[in-house]
């Protein structure tokens, strides 16, 4: 089993927890980098949430900003 796995088991049931948790890590990279590399972190931000299984990912929501 991989450390990716192993991740999404112990996410499992806490989808809205980890994606607010991206949001706000993306956001501090943001922050940190004066917005330089918003369309890299949007891009890994969406990625990542689409592994980890985020319910509101792929169904066309908006991004949120």
């Amino acid at each position: 089993m991989s450390m990716f796995d192993k991740l999404k088991g112990m996410l499992k049931g806490h989808e809205d927890q980890a994606s607010q948790g991206i949001d706000k890590a993306g956001d501090m990279v943001d922050e940190k980098t004066q917005g330089k590399y918003a369309g890299q972190v949007d891009t890994a931000q969406e990625k990542l949430k689409q592994q980890l299984g985020d319910p509101g990912q792929g169904q066309g929501s908006p991004p949120q900003q």
